[in-house]
């Protein structure tokens, strides 16, 4: 198997593609990016869904169903799920899976404010983690349905917390 090598824009070395980070057009190596810091393992505990069937349209009102998006969790996440659906708030940890570059600088869509991005939502990070506060509709199963989630279809859900204050 061809292996494919990029040259890294900071230290100038030959490095794997799998091995490199395009940030603001130029490739630069995960050395250079993280030091010798060791990637993570993180397990998935769901997936988005932002298309509601048919029959899930029933009893969640006709007012703004197309704000609603579902994450359906594994089968084996219900035991985490106890009392659950007496909150009204709660924090989603998602996994931002179709970004494949970094923007450091850019200018904000919220106020037009040149920012680095780190003072910003967007999805352009360097750690494709990305948290939403949302509200809980329902839930049926391990399917939970929100409002407010800005995720894409398909986006792995690594987390959910209790969101303490109202968004």
């Amino acid at each position: 198997m061809k292996r494919d090598f990029l040259t890294c824009s900071q230290c100038g070395k030959r490095v794997e593609v799998s091995r490199v980070i395009p940030i603001d057009g130029r490739p630069v190596c995960s050395t250079c990016l993280y030091g010798v810091a060791a990637p993570l393992k993180v397990y998935p505990i769901g997936v988005v869904r932002t298309t509601l069937r048919e029959e899930e349209k029933e009893g969640l009102g006709h007012t703004g169903l197309q704000e609603i998006s579902c994450i359906d969790l594994l089968p084996t996440q219900r035991r985490f799920m106890y009392k659950l659906e007496e909150e009204e708030f709660l924090t989603i940890v998602y996994y931002l899976h179709k970004v494949a570059s970094v923007k450091s600088i850019f200018r904000r869509r919220l106020d037009g404010k040149e920012v680095g991005v780190f003072a910003s939502r967007t999805p352009h990070r360097p750690s494709k983690i990305a948290i939403q506060d949302v509200r809980l509709i329902t839930i049926r199963e391990t399917t939970l349905y929100v409002s407010g989630l800005d995720a894409i279809e398909g986006s792995p859900v690594l987390d959910i917390k209790l969101r303490l204050r109202n968004p």
